[in-house]
């Protein structure tokens, strides 16, 4: 058997040998009673009976093996001209240093924190302080409207806070702390206390005896030391967009995530302890989680956290800027992060003022990389491109091309081949699992691999009716695809946007493939919209690359002719809107459902995580064109 297939086989028949070797990568105060404890499923959890501290995995244990002089965290923020480093030691001061401030302030052990904070070196040390002393982190994307900061806020109890006072968009500044107050105004819960970090772009006005300055508690806190806790202790709750409206709440446990993250460092994006590694995403992600702050560190990496945007800060050349000037070697980011940089620069011509000869390989996820952006990327840094998809639930990756292990040949469309860990079939509707190359639903069979999501917070029936009860024995991913006869994995999008063509079940996901690859379009959106003929029909939305200057017409046919081409009559394809961008997350996922509903005249929730909501409006008018209600 090759070692991938070794590898895979032994987590999947032998899980608790797998990742018992694996859990040698973490230091203990106290082994774990049972690697796995299936006792009761679904709810399984990982090294009970085991003790640990993630701050101390994450920090203090690199200083005592004497690697406490090795840069930590670069802090590249081209919105402020700044740049930062931060070695090991340092961040064990400022950390334990918080930590100390924290108890004074009456945090202790199970208490929770949220976290309210940009891109800066702060948001990192207040989520290392908070596992240092075992509290409960919740960090929620620095910006959000101060209602959805209010759910969040009744939802997760908090007893604190933690705030920044402000932060840099685009050429404007965000004041916090306003926000914060509303919020706090709106909730039924109101934490004892909201410690505030003064930047030097913005100043927050304490208000009230509740507020406390940052600086002001940290000048006579006793460092505190890390405290044990158990394995399957909450370490985080995270916040995902839920159907209902209601954010499910996705909690991490400290052991599993330990375990499995440092785990995946070496073995999918092949780094050593020393190198440079970058996730350009946020901390209000589960990406910036997993791979800004944890996987990195746990593993003894430099992980570099950047304030600012793809382009813009100042153009299309940011990324190449940080690769050449900070020697990267593994870049973490979204497709729709490459895509902006191809519109903006669709030859590449930025790319030829930096140095990447020290760059290694680029991972994407976060949303389907079409095949279009998979070639560009590949042709224009000449380094391997791997798409790798996961989920906010599962904190890392489901399917990807593990570096570390084995590198496999690119099927562009395709994320690769399961990690060991998770044993993911495809199903029909009715449970029966499905030949290769049979679209069907996603799904991984129980128990899911450590470091994914133990439950949701305070909420283990949705939980339950969220992910285990559609398919039982089996997590539900939601998103819907197949496996080839090579037993790659092709994810063609959410359930809910495979459309019904009379009678045929097609994917929008596969139009989109077919209607990126259009020499003249940047990235575009296929969703399906009512039809009294055929019951659904599609709909393109397309951003042209800059500089295109052809009848746009012309491009429209061109796009009809193609997905029947590649798709065929069936496929319905007739309708293109040209727009000026996409409505999408500050993720960078396209908000799909947002324009079905817009172009069904139906009402909609305004998405709490949209990027800009002017979006909406244009989107509006350029549906109306094509004589959609809007």
């Amino acid at each position: 058997m090759s070692t991938y297939e070794t590898n895979f086989r032994k987590s999947i028949d032998d899980p608790e040998e797998f990742w018992a070797e694996a859990a040698e990568g973490i230091d203990w105060y106290q082994k774990w009673d049972s690697v796995v404890d299936r006792s009761n499923p679904p709810f399984y959890r990982w090294f009970r009976g085991g003790e640990l501290n993630t701050c101390y995995n994450a920090v203090d244990r690199h200083v005592e093996s004497g690697r406490g002089d090795q840069v930590a965290i670069i802090h590249d923020s081209p919105v402020t001209g700044t740049i930062t480093k931060i070695t090991y030691r340092e961040l064990q001061e400022r950390v334990a240093g918080f930590a100390g401030a924290l108890r004074a302030q009456g945090i202790n052990k199970g208490d929770t924190v949220i976290i309210y904070m940009p891109m800066i070196p702060e948001a990192a040390v207040a989520m290392l302080a908070c596992a240092r002393i075992g509290a409960v982190h919740s960090v929620v994307f620095g910006g959000f409207a101060a209602h959805e900061l209010a759910i969040r806020i009744d939802h997760a109890q908090p007893k604190a806070i933690i705030i920044a006072s402000g932060a840099i968009e685009g050429k404007k500044t965000l004041a916090y702390k306003p926000l914060v107050d509303t919020a706090i105004e709106q909730s039924d819960h109101k934490p004892d206390k909201c410690i505030i970090f003064q930047r030097d772009c913005v100043t927050a006005e304490l208000s009230n005896s509740r507020d406390v300055n940052w600086e002001d508690i940290i000048q006579d806190a006793q460092p505190a030391d890390c405290v044990p806790v158990q394995a399957t202790d909450p370490l985080y709750i995270l916040y995902t967009s839920g159907t209902t409206g209601m954010p499910k709440g996705v909690m991490r446990d400290n052991g599993g995530h330990a375990v499995a993250l440092n785990w995946s460092m070496k073995n999918i994006y092949k780094v050593k302890p020393g190198d440079v590694y970058w996730a350009a995403s946020d901390v209000g992600w589960v990406v910036g989680h997993s791979y800004i702050i944890y996987g990195p560190l746990f593993y003894g990496c430099t992980t570099i956290i950047y304030e600012g945007k793809p382009i813009g800060t100042p153009d299309a050349g940011a990324f190449w800027r940080v690769i050449n000037q900070h020697n990267v070697k593994v870049l973490f980011t979204a497709p729709t992060a490459f895509r902006a940089i191809k519109k903006e620069d669709p030859k590449g011509e930025f790319l030829k003022k930096y140095n990447l000869d020290g760059f290694q390989t680029l991972f994407l996820a976060g949303e389907r990389l079409d095949p279009d952006t998979y070639h560009w990327a590949s042709d224009l840094l000449k380094v391997p491109v791997i798409d790798h998809w996961w989920q906010t639930e599962t904190a890392w990756a489901i399917v990807a091309n593990p570096m570390g292990i084995e590198q496999f040949s690119v099927k562009a469309g395709s994320p690769t081949k399961p990690v060991p860990g998770y044993d993911v079939r495809i199903l029909d509707d009715a449970g029966n699992e499905l030949e290769p190359g049979q679209e069907g639903n996603i799904v991984i069979k129980l128990p899911l691999p450590p470091g994914t999501l133990a439950t949701l917070w305070r909420n283990d029936e949705r939980f339950v009716k969220s992910y285990m009860e559609a398919f039982p024995g089996y997590y539900e991913t939601s998103d819907g695809g197949y496996m080839d006869e090579d037993g790659y994995i092709y994810v063609m999008g959410r359930i809910d946007d495979v459309i019904n063509i009379a009678g045929h079940r097609l994917s929008t996901g596969a139009m989109e493939e077919v209607v990126s690859t259009h020499q003249d379009v940047a990235e575009c959106a296929v969703f399906g919209t009512d039809d009294e003929l055929k019951g659904q029909k599609p709909v393109g939305l397309i951003v042209l690359k800059a500089g295109v200057s052809r009848d746009e017409e012309e491009i429209k046919t061109e796009l009809v002719q193609m997905v029947r081409n590649q798709i065929g009559p069936i496929a319905c394809y007739r309708e293109t809107a040209v727009v000026k961008r996409l409505p999408k997350t500050r993720s960078g996922k396209i908000l799909r459902g947002t324009m079905r509903a817009i172009a069904a005249g139906k009402e909609y929730r305004m998405p709490s995580t949209i990027d800009d909501p002017v979006i909406l409006d244009e989107i509006t008018e350029d549906l109306k064109k094509l004589g959609y209600p809007g």
